[in-house]
């Protein structure tokens, strides 16, 4: 297959590169530093700086997976205009480029959050539950999907990707949590009830790769292992596998003095069920949070 990817340098593009490349498909990589591509996503990888470079390729299917580290720094005025523009003018400008195209690519698999939902409290949240609790986040997950979703009349099938907490030790959530909980630093967030959804890196990019070969596949599939933890378990877990106490709890009320708004991202959770995904008979390698804790 012929494949674009968009974000493909970041942490789920990267291995999903790898894991293309073995099985012997053509990569594309759009990206603002087109000199990176190689080295970060591999030799074979295309390097696309402006897409009218692909205006002759038949491509099969494109990943749309671009988008500014949601939790990164505090959501200051600018930094939403970032995190908006990164992922929804980005997904507008893609979807434009794709409403010129004499042979348009079948599929668009886009990528979106579990954030999309806001915070569920205890309520069972499925791809068919309607949005929780309104915020910033979910906010910019609907519109990421609504930008992505205007490929649907163009004959573009869509699939949307909603992704929980990724699990890996190339990077990500973990490598900014391990260092705490090695010096036994680590503890629950606030209360350590709300619930964590999450996924480990393979099997984000094996739904992913599952998706791409489901011709009947369309709409929000959440990418969140079927067991969910709260917070404390999840610390306590996290605790163990590194043989430190995980007793040093953040309280609500200093996370919210020091991260503003994006603390709800710590303070609030989701107690989701990936439905949809089950249905289609997608089944987890590591749906569990031990197994995947053990694994990494």
């Amino acid at each position: 297959m012929r494949i674009l990817i968009t974000g493909g340098t970041g942490l789920i593009g990267r291995s999903l590169c790898q894991f293309w490349l073995a099985q012997g498909h053509e990569l594309y990589v759009w990206s603002r530093t087109p000199e990176q591509v190689k080295k970060l996503c591999g030799a074979a990888v295309h390097a696309v700086a402006d897409l009218s470079e692909l205006n002759a390729v038949a491509l099969d299917a494109v990943i749309n997976l671009a988008g500014a580290p949601i939790a990164d720094r505090p959501w200051t005025q600018a930094r939403r205009a970032l995190l908006r523009d990164s992922r929804i003018a980005l997904t507008e400008r893609l979807v434009s480029w794709m409403a010129e195209l004499e042979h348009k690519p079948p599929l668009l698999i886009s990528g979106s959050a579990v954030g999309w939902y806001g915070d569920g409290g205890e309520q069972i949240i499925t791809e068919s539950s309607p949005v929780q609790q309104p915020d910033f986040a979910t906010q910019l997950c609907a519109d990421w999907e609504a930008a992505a979703q205007a490929a649907e009349p163009l004959g573009v099938r869509v699939v949307l990707v909603r992704t929980g907490l990724v699990l890996t030790a190339k990077g990500g959530f973990l490598s900014r949590l391990m260092p705490l909980f090695k010096l036994g630093l680590g503890g629950k967030q606030g209360s350590g009830q709300q619930w964590m959804p999450w996924v480990h890196l393979d099997d984000e990019v094996a739904l992913i790769d599952y998706l791409l070969h489901q011709p009947d596949a369309r709409g929000a599939y959440n990418a969140c292992a079927p067991q969910p933890v709260r917070n404390q378990d999840f610390a306590k877990a996290l605790g163990k596998h590194v043989q430190r106490p995980a007793i040093m709890a953040a309280p609500g009320f200093v996370l919210k003095l020091v991260l503003g708004d994006m603390a709800g991202l710590l303070l609030g959770g989701q107690h989701i069920q990936p439905e949809r995904t089950a249905q289609i008979g997608f089944e987890f390698r590591y749906p569990d949070l031990e197994s995947a804790l053990a694994a990494l």
